[in-house]
């Protein structure tokens, strides 16, 4: 690990903490992760699915929930999450159906994203709206998702970008040189992470969604309640003092305000898919070459997509 890095290495414990706290509260602001997930849910209509057992991974609060149900009724539901009390708003959300065989068709897991307690090709649908950004090692995680998936099972998600609160990382720099914003990972290194994975014929595209605030003040605390505040190694030890905090907020109206007064919080949001092929890609030895169909190595360099 180099030390930039290093300097954005998430713990995990951190993680979990921030999004144990933040179950309660998490609901009333998460209005960007409720219009992601609906956006990312509308994909599922271009596809030709009917899956049996469907993993949400990072289920967070359980909203997709209802949507996977009303999709797919016949189908198994599993809700995954690192945090417990994320876990259980999840199950008040979405109450146990029993189907004709008179088995509970939904269960909850707390547990990584990195190591899914589940079996090897178990599940069809593997639907993920905003937990990726929040894992260190991508390519962990999309191994576990492939292992999962059964031949044909498809993996559908959203995550950051690296442009994500891109003005209050610029007013924070401008202050000190401490990790106030986590660092994203930008779409093609999504789509390079899901080819080593061995998952098959990645689309990925990206667009921008802007949220208005009239106080700096409330997009902090709008973070705070999602327990979406940076918690990477890099950030300062100790209270940031309300001298810094001031200049910060002022850099971010002076750099940033719009002329109704407003202030944007820009959010890089990457959607993709991915499917798990039949057989196992053989592993390429160092130094080996490897060849890349030109289908595939034209959706990672050329499908991309900006909406202001």
């Amino acid at each position: 690990m180099t030390d930039t890095e290093a300097r954005y290495h998430l713990p995990t414990t951190k993680v979990r903490r921030g999004f144990e706290r933040a179950a309660s509260a998490y609901d009333a602001v998460a209005v960007l992760q409720r219009e992601v997930a609906d956006r990312l849910l509308q994909r599922l209509d271009y596809v030709k699915l009917k899956p049996e057992r469907i993993l949400d991974l990072g289920a967070g609060t359980g909203y997709a929930l209802p949507d996977l149900r009303k999709r797919y009724p016949k189908a198994e539901l599993i809700a995954l999450d690192l945090a417990q009390p994320m876990l259980c708003a999840a199950c008040a959300r979405m109450p146990a159906k029993k189907n004709r065989l008179a088995r509970v068709s939904r269960h909850a897991i707390c547990a990584d994203a990195q190591r899914v307690p589940l079996a090897d090709d178990s599940v069809d649908l593997v639907f993920s709206s905003l937990m990726l950004q929040w894992c260190n090692d991508l390519d962990a995680v999309f191994a576990e998702v492939r292992r999962v998936l059964r031949p044909d099972g498809l993996f559908q998600f959203a995550t950051l970008g690296p442009d994500t609160l891109n003005e209050l990382r610029t007013a924070w720099a401008s202050v000190d040189e401490a990790v106030h914003v986590h660092r994203f990972i930008d779409m093609h290194d999504v789509g390079d992470a899901l080819l080593r994975a061995g998952l098959a014929e990645p689309v990925l595209d990206v667009e921008t969604l802007t949220l208005t605030y009239r106080e700096v003040t409330t997009l902090l605390h709008d973070l705070r309640q999602l327990g979406a505040s940076n918690r990477s190694q890099g950030t300062r030890k100790g209270l940031t003092t309300p001298q810094k905090m001031k200049a910060m907020q002022q850099h971010y109206v002076e750099q940033f305000v719009h002329t109704d007064g407003t202030l944007p919080a820009s959010w890089e949001v990457v959607y993709g898919h991915a499917w798990r092929g039949v057989k196992a890609p053989p592993q390429p030895k160092p130094g080996q070459r490897i060849d890349v169909p030109i289908d595939v190595f034209l959706q990672q360099t050329g499908v991309s997509k900006t909406t202001k």
